[in-house]
Protein backbone atom coordinates (compact mmCIF):
# COMPACT_ATOMS: atom_id res chain seq x y z
CA UNK A 1 0.00 0.00 0.00
CA UNK A 2 1.34 3.54 -1.02
CA UNK A 3 1.05 4.43 2.83
CA UNK A 4 3.59 1.77 3.70
CA UNK A 5 7.03 3.06 2.07
CA UNK A 6 7.88 5.57 4.65
CA UNK A 7 7.10 2.79 7.76
CA UNK A 8 8.77 -0.17 5.19
CA UNK A 9 11.92 2.19 4.70
CA UNK A 10 12.89 2.65 8.51
CA UNK A 11 12.20 -0.98 9.00
CA UNK A 12 14.27 -1.57 6.00
CA UNK A 13 17.24 0.84 7.47
CA UNK A 14 17.41 -1.47 10.75
CA UNK A 15 18.42 -4.18 8.70
CA UNK A 16 20.72 -1.84 5.94
CA UNK A 17 22.85 -0.64 8.78
CA UNK A 18 25.30 2.80 8.35
CA UNK A 19 28.96 2.91 7.02
CA UNK A 20 30.89 -0.27 5.91
CA UNK A 21 33.44 -1.32 3.50
CA UNK A 22 33.31 -5.20 3.14
CA UNK A 23 35.74 -5.90 0.33
CA UNK A 24 33.71 -9.57 0.23
CA UNK A 25 30.45 -8.30 -0.21
CA UNK A 26 29.69 -9.06 -4.12
CA UNK A 27 27.39 -6.00 -4.47
CA UNK A 28 29.92 -3.77 -3.10
CA UNK A 29 32.36 -3.79 -6.56
CA UNK A 30 32.75 0.37 -6.70
CA UNK A 31 30.78 3.18 -8.37
CA UNK A 32 32.18 2.29 -11.34
CA UNK A 33 34.21 5.09 -11.36
CA UNK A 34 37.56 3.86 -10.12
CA UNK A 35 36.50 4.91 -6.56
CA UNK A 36 36.26 1.47 -3.99
CA UNK A 37 33.10 -0.12 -3.24
CA UNK A 38 31.31 0.98 0.11
CA UNK A 39 27.96 1.09 1.43
CA UNK A 40 26.09 3.26 3.82
CA UNK A 41 22.46 3.31 4.34
CA UNK A 42 22.08 -0.05 2.71
CA UNK A 43 22.64 2.11 -0.65
CA UNK A 44 26.33 1.17 -2.40
CA UNK A 45 28.73 3.73 -4.33
CA UNK A 46 27.27 1.62 -7.21
CA UNK A 47 24.20 2.81 -6.95
CA UNK A 48 24.49 5.78 -5.63
CA UNK A 49 27.01 6.82 -8.74
CA UNK A 50 24.34 5.95 -11.17
CA UNK A 51 21.80 7.40 -9.36
CA UNK A 52 23.20 10.97 -9.18
CA UNK A 53 25.67 10.48 -12.48
CA UNK A 54 28.66 11.00 -9.94
CA UNK A 55 31.92 9.48 -8.44
CA UNK A 56 30.73 7.81 -5.53
CA UNK A 57 34.05 7.87 -3.22
CA UNK A 58 34.37 6.78 0.73
CA UNK A 59 33.76 10.54 1.60
CA UNK A 60 30.71 10.82 -0.37
CA UNK A 61 29.50 7.73 1.32
CA UNK A 62 30.32 8.20 4.37
CA UNK A 63 28.38 11.61 4.58
CA UNK A 64 24.74 10.32 2.92
CA UNK A 65 22.10 11.04 4.97
CA UNK A 66 18.00 9.51 5.08
CA UNK A 67 17.36 12.65 2.58
CA UNK A 68 19.75 11.15 0.30
CA UNK A 69 18.86 7.91 0.60
CA UNK A 70 15.20 7.90 0.72
CA UNK A 71 14.27 8.47 -2.97
CA UNK A 72 16.45 5.72 -4.28
CA UNK A 73 14.54 3.73 -2.28
CA UNK A 74 11.26 4.68 -3.82
CA UNK A 75 12.64 4.81 -7.22
CA UNK A 76 14.98 1.96 -7.75
CA UNK A 77 13.29 -0.82 -5.27
CA UNK A 78 9.66 0.73 -3.69
CA UNK A 79 8.51 1.82 -7.39
CA UNK A 80 10.05 -0.78 -9.78
CA UNK A 81 8.58 -3.22 -7.38
CA UNK A 82 5.02 -1.86 -7.91
CA UNK A 83 4.56 -2.09 -3.54
CA UNK A 84 2.18 0.37 -3.66
CA UNK A 85 -0.15 -2.18 -5.60
CA UNK A 86 0.70 -4.64 -3.07
CA UNK A 87 -1.06 -5.06 0.26
CA UNK A 88 0.12 -4.32 3.10
CA UNK A 89 2.55 -7.25 4.41
CA UNK A 90 3.31 -8.28 0.96
CA UNK A 91 4.61 -4.79 0.07
CA UNK A 92 7.36 -4.84 2.94
CA UNK A 93 8.62 -9.05 2.05
CA UNK A 94 9.27 -7.67 -1.51
CA UNK A 95 10.82 -4.67 -1.00
CA UNK A 96 13.02 -5.93 1.43
CA UNK A 97 14.39 -8.95 -0.66
CA UNK A 98 14.62 -6.68 -3.69
CA UNK A 99 16.85 -4.29 -1.93
CA UNK A 100 18.89 -7.21 -0.30
CA UNK A 101 18.97 -9.27 -3.73
CA UNK A 102 17.41 -6.89 -7.16
CA UNK A 103 14.70 -8.18 -8.78
CA UNK A 104 14.90 -11.55 -7.72
CA UNK A 105 12.44 -10.50 -5.27
CA UNK A 106 10.08 -9.71 -8.64
CA UNK A 107 10.58 -12.68 -10.22
CA UNK A 108 10.03 -15.08 -7.14
CA UNK A 109 6.53 -13.23 -6.22
CA UNK A 110 5.59 -14.07 -9.82
CA UNK A 111 6.77 -17.33 -10.18
CA UNK A 112 4.77 -17.92 -6.89
CA UNK A 113 1.31 -16.52 -8.69
CA UNK A 114 1.88 -18.15 -11.90
CA UNK A 115 2.85 -15.30 -13.79
CA UNK A 116 6.09 -14.54 -16.53
CA UNK A 117 8.85 -14.52 -14.49
CA UNK A 118 10.76 -11.87 -15.96
CA UNK A 119 10.98 -9.13 -12.89
CA UNK A 120 8.48 -6.67 -14.25
CA UNK A 121 5.64 -6.25 -11.70
CA UNK A 122 2.80 -4.98 -14.09
CA UNK A 123 -0.99 -5.35 -14.64
CA UNK A 124 -0.87 -9.75 -15.62
CA UNK A 125 1.38 -10.08 -12.10
CA UNK A 126 -1.05 -8.18 -9.75
CA UNK A 127 -4.69 -9.83 -11.30
CA UNK A 128 -2.80 -13.16 -10.17
CA UNK A 129 -1.43 -11.51 -6.55
CA UNK A 130 -5.34 -10.75 -6.36
CA UNK A 131 -5.97 -14.80 -6.55
CA UNK A 132 -4.12 -15.60 -3.46
CA UNK A 133 -4.36 -14.44 0.22
CA UNK A 134 -1.62 -12.03 0.90
CA UNK A 135 -0.74 -14.65 4.65
CA UNK A 136 0.09 -17.45 1.74
CA UNK A 137 2.50 -15.15 -0.77
CA UNK A 138 4.48 -14.00 2.00
CA UNK A 139 4.94 -17.22 3.56
CA UNK A 140 6.46 -18.37 -0.08
CA UNK A 141 7.92 -15.43 -0.49
CA UNK A 142 10.16 -16.22 2.67
CA UNK A 143 10.59 -19.79 1.80
CA UNK A 144 12.06 -18.46 -1.73
CA UNK A 145 14.14 -16.33 -0.35
CA UNK A 146 15.33 -18.66 2.17
CA UNK A 147 16.16 -21.10 -0.28
CA UNK A 148 17.78 -18.54 -2.75
CA UNK A 149 20.19 -17.31 0.29
CA UNK A 150 20.93 -21.46 1.08
CA UNK A 151 22.30 -21.79 -2.57
CA UNK A 152 24.55 -18.49 -2.57
CA UNK A 153 28.64 -19.09 -2.46
CA UNK A 154 28.75 -16.78 0.07
CA UNK A 155 26.02 -18.48 2.08
CA UNK A 156 28.89 -19.64 4.77
CA UNK A 157 29.75 -15.58 5.48
CA UNK A 158 26.43 -14.19 5.61
CA UNK A 159 23.90 -16.93 5.63
CA UNK A 160 23.46 -16.33 9.79
CA UNK A 161 22.73 -12.61 8.86
CA UNK A 162 20.56 -13.51 6.13
CA UNK A 163 18.45 -15.83 7.61
CA UNK A 164 17.82 -13.52 10.59
CA UNK A 165 16.75 -10.67 8.10
CA UNK A 166 14.31 -13.01 6.23
CA UNK A 167 12.66 -14.44 9.37
CA UNK A 168 12.65 -10.56 10.86
CA UNK A 169 10.69 -10.07 7.42
CA UNK A 170 8.69 -12.67 7.56
CA UNK A 171 7.49 -11.89 11.39
CA UNK A 172 6.96 -8.12 10.14
CA UNK A 173 5.09 -9.18 7.47
CA UNK A 174 2.65 -11.10 9.04
CA UNK A 175 2.22 -8.82 11.83
CA UNK A 176 1.29 -5.59 9.32
CA UNK A 177 -1.69 -8.42 8.22
CA UNK A 178 -3.49 -7.62 11.47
Amino acid sequence: MKKNFDKCLQMLLVHEGGFQADKFDPGNDGDGYGNQGSTNLGVTAKVYAAYTGQPAPIEVMKALTFDDIAPIYKQNYWDRARCSDLASGLDWSVFDWQVNSGNRSSKALQKIVGAKPDGAIGPKTLQAVGNYETRELIEKMHSSRQVFYSSLKTFARYGNGWTRRNNETLEAALHMLE
